[in-house]
């Protein structure tokens, strides 16, 4: 299956809407939260009103069809409306989701390094929050993500995108 990679639009709230319900890790056995979930407001401001100043994101999808496969976003929040993994102002937090059934086929891998490598020059830094025991804390890792912070069993990664001698 070819993948390419696009520019989130606003024309693609609904799907992303469904990636924020997929982003939710649900550990095996455990049931799936009700979809309701996504409309509490924090974790609705992730993809609320998109695009936002700041707002980067992109959809995978299916190369022949354009099928929608998965998106990868970034989106700044104040100290006054943060993120779960927000480490300050000025440095966006990443979601990150892949359908079910093409997780496992590099899509996310594919997302994340488009947008990490689009972020580069525009930001220093790039966060995210996971639970300790989802598997994309692996990949994340892989990527160059950092342990920033961890509280319970939630870890506040960070990515740094520019030397610090290069910040003029």
């Amino acid at each position: 299956m070819g993948t390419i990679l696009r520019p989130i639009a606003a024309s693609d709230q609904d799907f992303l809407w469904e990636m924020l319900y997929q982003a939710v890790y649900v550990p095996p056995g455990s049931p799936a939260p009700p979809r309701e979930i996504i409309r509490q407001p924090e974790l609705a401001h992730y993809v609320q009103d998109w695009p936002q100043p700041g707002d980067l994101g992109f959809i995978a999808a299916e190369a022949t069809t354009g099928k929608p496969l998965g998106a990868a976003w970034l989106r700044l929040f104040s100290a006054e409306s943060p993120g779960y993994g927000f480490v300050a102002e000025g440095i966006p937090e990443l979601s990150v989701a892949v359908l079910p059934e093409c997780r496992g086929q590099g899509v996310g891998t594919a997302l994340l390094e488009g947008l990490l490598a689009a972020a580069r020059g525009q930001y220093a830094a790039v966060s995210l929050s996971v639970s300790a025991g989802n598997p994309a804390a692996k990949l994340y890792r892989r990527l160059g993500f950092a342990v920033y912070e961890q509280t319970g069993d939630s870890l506040t990664m960070v990515l740094k995108l520019l030397d610090h001698e290069s910040q003029c």
